[in-house]
């Protein structure tokens, strides 16, 4: 049904405000909808396989014949064109060569035509006809062609390039047992390197399982991630300088020192994002750049690299590390003492090392430092799922391999077995426009019911409603929650999603890595100013403003004293507070009577009130230009905003952010125990997983492609817009049966558009 009863009006959704769809969805869910013919009540469907539409939810029963009644030209209300300001309407300001908004009209759904169909194109046929490999087929362990090559070629250095899906971890996994039963290889004399403990006890199972393979001759490989090999190699020749009671294993504990460090350079514990300063030191550390060999590329990488000469000072005078040391370690080990490295030499003959897409400088150097008089190095990976620069991971490594190994054998796995041919073809149609990759094209094995579809919502709220319904549909028709997967290009844009899907009664699960959107640093200074509207003591929200204002936090003590000896709130308390500054003093005595005024606001207004005269705006600006390029505050403001809009009131608003941050804790609890459950996560903790149903959310200019890539590329960096492709990429060949890429028409309040990577598609 087209139309509905609405606010004691007829209403037509081809006549309504695309704009307020979402919220004639949210009124409908509260009983406020009812049936223009019959009078019962009535929904709005928000959904991906059908057009919006008004439905009885409650009888089930077939749609009324709608009359064709002369409608009244009744629209959504109009959009403001003022703000509140200080209890006043002010017109909002607008550009003279601003051009009219054009109303957004719904589109419908489509799905992604492939550029040729589907011909079944068998793969290289297996015929090497060795004893183990009749075993391992026995056993119903089966190779292709390609497969089975990578499998024997044992001697020498080997690329193997393996597309997603192609079966990697079977190939690695069967030719370590090949080696240790075919060959009869030393198991002692085989290094496995995984990057994560988990697929390396993984790994080792698995061989365990295959025939002749027993757990003792396994154990006898050396296998684990990067770290674990090399820090047991630093403990066994420096075991007391190594010692595990010297290594800072939480995150507090590094961020403790450089805070020290950061107070000798008058540095906030709270304005500065030391944080983000660790995780550049980890990227010069990993690509071997010491501290006196940094050469900063801004004002902020400056004040970091004071810091790292600092942090590692300190951590030399207290005889401690941390995690990107082992390497380091190892590596000025085997320079100092050649002994010791030939030593290791001798000892590996053989390497195979996982994702080496994903290997940085100081690995790729300790690796040809061991493998230099064997030579028999077999790296598996992937150069279109390289994704982890901000780690060091340069596809480099994986492409210039060939010449730094000579006489390397190379063998591409292209056949996928996990997706259906029209996700396959999108993948490679979307990679292909990457210029720094190996050329290749995978193939699929079969065709597919359902195309991918791209689908159209709104902004975030449309998204998030749209995926929540379509969801529930499948899940009526039989599909499990654990065969679904929501996949974001950053934490952030998960919060509408995981509003929507906490109200709901699905079963979910979320990173552990995952902060509530309210708990994020500029969010929470910003809400802070909002509490203090209804709250005027609340002192954890004066604490969390104290940066915002170019406080430092011990002027909080001083607020406390103030406002017991003045007998105040502690917001009023900021009246007495003293910088030496008279234009900051008067500052703060203006803040305390807007900040009251705050609470009778709209939670929209409130906020603009907070950024523009309060001056979080400029706070915002600095924060940005010293944090990051990956942080942006003013995003988290703008994502604030949209987030706002579903709220009359500022209690309503703070009472909503207190629930989403206590279900973001619980949610976190309670997933290790959840097994059939929907999952929530970025693309980059999806890599190596699969799903059935796979939603790819925000597939727009600014979000994938991500901001700092589209300014980096405007600057002539093409590096991080080929990896944000990357990064779509994964997240494409995640699925296994159906993809749903979703394009909003708005993003944070402002007009999107579609990605620039889905122009081909």
């Amino acid at each position: 049904m087209k139309t509905a009863k609405y606010n004691q009006q007829v209403i037509s959704l081809e006549q309504y405000n695309r704009s307020e769809f979402q919220k004639l969805y949210d009124d409908g869910k509260k009983g406020m909808l009812s049936c223009s013919v019959c009078g019962s009540p009535v929904r709005l469907y928000l959904g991906i396989q059908e057009k919006p539409h008004f439905y009885h939810h409650l009888s089930g029963k077939e749609d009324c014949q709608e009359k064709s009644l002369p409608m009244p030209s009744i629209q959504a209300p109009e959009k403001q064109e003022y703000i509140e300001r200080n209890g006043f309407k002010i017109p909002k300001s607008r550009s003279i060569t601003a051009e009219a908004e054009i109303e957004e009209k719904f589109i419908f759904p489509r799905e992604i035509k492939v550029p040729s169909p589907f011909t079944p194109l068998p793969p290289a046929k297996p015929g090497i006809k060795l004893d183990y490999i009749k075993q391992l087929k026995q056993a119903g362990i089966h190779f292709d062609g390609n497969q089975e090559k990578a499998v024997t070629a044992t001697d020498g250095p080997l690329l193997i390039l393996a597309g997603a899906g192609s079966g990697k971890t079977r190939v690695l996994t069967a030719r370590t047992a090949f080696m240790l039963e075919e060959k009869k290889i030393n198991p002692g004399s085989v290094m496995l390197v995984t990057f994560t403990a988990k697929a390396a006890a993984e790994m080792k199972k698995r061989i365990a399982h295959y025939p002749a393979m027993s757990p003792a001759k396994v154990n006898q490989l050396v296998s684990g991630t990067f770290h674990s090999i090399f820090y047991r190699i630093l403990c066994y020749h420096e075991r007391e300088k190594w010692s595990s009671d010297k290594l800072m294993k939480k995150e507090w504990q590094r961020e403790q020192i450089l805070k020290e460090a950061g107070r000798k350079l008058q540095l906030d514990d709270k304005e500065f994002a030391y944080d983000l300063a660790l995780q550049q030191i980890g990227l010069w550390k990993n690509t071997m750049i010491m501290p006196n060999e940094v050469r900063p590329e801004s004002p902020w990488e400056e004040k970091v690299a004071l810091l790292y000469k600092d942090y590692e000072a300190a951590k030399d005078k207290q005889n401690l590390f941390d995690f990107d040391d082992m390497l380091l370690g190892c590596y000025k080990l085997f320079k100092e003492q050649p002994s010791i490295l030939e030593n290791y030499q001798n000892r590996f003959h053989y390497f195979l090392i996982d994702e080496f897409q994903d290997i940085n400088k100081v690995q790729y150097e300790l690796v040809k430092m061991l493998s230099s008089k064997h030579g028999n190095v077999c790296a598996v990976g992937d150069d279109d799922q390289s994704i982890y620069s901000f780690r060091g991971s340069d596809p480099a490594y994986l492409l210039n391999f060939k010449s730094d190994f000579k006489n390397t054998e190379v063998i591409i796995l292209n056949q996928n077995y996990r997706s259906p041919h029209e996700i396959v073809e999108t993948a490679n149609t979307l990679i292909s426009a990457n210029l720094m990759r190996q050329e290749k094209e995978m193939r699929a094995q079969y065709s597919g019911e359902c195309p991918p579809v791209i689908f159209h919502p709104y902004d975030e709220e449309e998204e998030a409603t749209m995926i929540l319904t379509d969801i529930q549909e499948r899940i009526e028709q039989g599909e499990r929650p654990a065969d679904f997967a929501i996949l974001f290009r950053t934490n952030a844009a998960s919060r509408a999603v995981f509003e929507r899907l906490a109200n709901s009664s699905l079963p979910f699960r979320l990173d552990q890595d995952i902060e509530s959107f309210y708990e994020r640093f500029m969010v929470k200074g910003m809400l802070s100013f909002l509490r203090l509207s209804l709250n005027p003591d609340n002192s954890e929200a004066i604490k969390n403003i104290l940066p915002s204002l170019f406080l430092k936090q011990s002027i909080f003590r001083d607020l406390q004293a103030n406002s017991i000896l003045n007998d105040c709130s502690m917001l009023d308390a900021l009246t007495y507070v003293k910088t030496g500054h008279s234009f900051q003093e008067q500052k703060l005595k203006r803040l305390i009577p807007i900040v009251s005024s705050l609470s009778s606001m709209s939670p929209v207004a409130a906020i603009d009130i907070v950024e523009k005269d309060l001056g979080y705006q400029d706070f915002i600006k600095k924060r940005g230009n010293e944090g990051n390029q990956l942080e942006k505050g003013s995003d988290d403001i703008r994502d604030l905003k949209v987030a706002a809009r579903n709220f009359k009131t500022l209690a309503e608003f703070i009472d909503h952010a207190d629930h989403m941050i206590a279900m973001n804790s619980e949610i976190k609890r309670s997933s290790k125990l959840m097994t059939d459950a929907i999952t929530l996560s970025t693309i980059h903790r999806s890599k190596g997983l699969e799903y059935e149903n796979v939603y790819i959310i925000g597939t727009v200019d600014g979000s994938i492609p991500h901001d700092y890539a589209l300014e980096a590329y405007r600057n002539g960096d093409r590096q991080p817009l080929e990896e944000e492709r990357r990064l779509l990429y994964v997240a494409v060949t995640r699925a296994e049966k159906k993809l749903f890429i979703s394009v909003p028409q708005r993003r944070r309040g402002r007009k999107a558009n579609p990605s620039r990577f889905l122009g081909r598609i």
